[in-house]
């Protein structure tokens, strides 16, 4: 039955950045499908509060910390869920940030620096970490969480546009090369949405305005509108899709010039 096929039972998955917004919707979409989910950000303390919410509810998860911009922290969350759980499914790479806006002649080395290492540098190395685990275990979902951003030149976010790009063109060659092992990998690229790294621009009145007259759908999106997307590539719902990128951006880039 095709239902079933949405099915996350037995899978064990690790969600970065999943202490709020995009990343905690998309661990609780996971987990209300069977996962058992690994809610994993920087701070122990505000994981702990995400897992043990889903706990409350009668969901499957654990809190993990890591910062995945750090070596060490990287490979502490792929030893513990191992441990645990002796397996790991699926990974989405969605932990993200955006230190600098301005013009890129003025843009600070160390804060270009800081968006490639957590935004492309740090997703890479984890799925290299889970890499030989899913090729072990005969396959595995690697979901890469992108932007609309990689997409089309936007002024005063150069690095973090820069990152997202290389992020899509990461999952694109991962695709090809972890095929033959049965892991698939995909992107998730979101248009505007109500969360943390999102607010400066959407509190701007002259921003907001110009973004609905923009978007088809008139509004930003809610993080939950991303979770239905993490659910299907999970999941065999979707088992011949790889490589793909899946622009859900509320029809944004289509936005008529006049």
């Amino acid at each position: 039955m095709i239902k079933e096929k949405f099915n996350l039972n037995d899978k064990v998955a690790i969600i970065t950045g999943a202490s709020k917004g995009i990343g905690e919707a998309m661990a609780r979409g996971l987990a209300e499908f069977g996962a058992t989910v690994v809610v994993s950000s920087r701070k122990q303390e505000a994981v702990d509060a995400v897992a043990a919410q889903f706990q409350s509810e009668g969901l499957k998860a654990i809190g993990v910390e890591c910062h995945v911009a750090k070596a060490e922290h990287r490979a502490a969350l792929v030893q513990k869920v191992m441990a645990e759980f002796g397996r790991i499914d699926i990974l989405i790479n969605n932990a993200g940030t955006n230190p600098y806006f301005g013009p890129i002649h003025k843009m600070p080395p160390e804060l270009y620096q800081k968006t490639m290492d957590i935004n492309i540098n740090a997703a890479m190395a984890l799925s290299n970490l889970v890499y030989p685990i899913m090729k072990e275990q005969g396959g595995g979902n690697v979901i890469h969480v992108s932007s609309i951003e990689s997409m089309h030149a936007s002024k005063m976010m150069a690095a973090y546009n820069i990152s997202k790009a290389a992020l899509t063109m990461l999952g694109n060659n991962q695709a090809i090369e972890w095929g033959k092992y049965n892991i698939r990998v995909n992107t998730i690229c979101p248009g505007y949405v109500r969360t943390k790294l999102s607010a400066a621009l959407l509190e701007n009145e002259s921003a907001y305005l110009s973004l609905t007259n923009n978007v088809a759908l008139g509004r930003p999106a809610t993080p939950d509108e991303m979770a239905g997307l993490a659910v299907f590539l999970a999941s065999d719902a979707s088992s011949y899709m790889t490589g793909s990128t899946i622009v859900n951006d509320g029809g944004l880039l289509h936005a008529p010039l006049f």
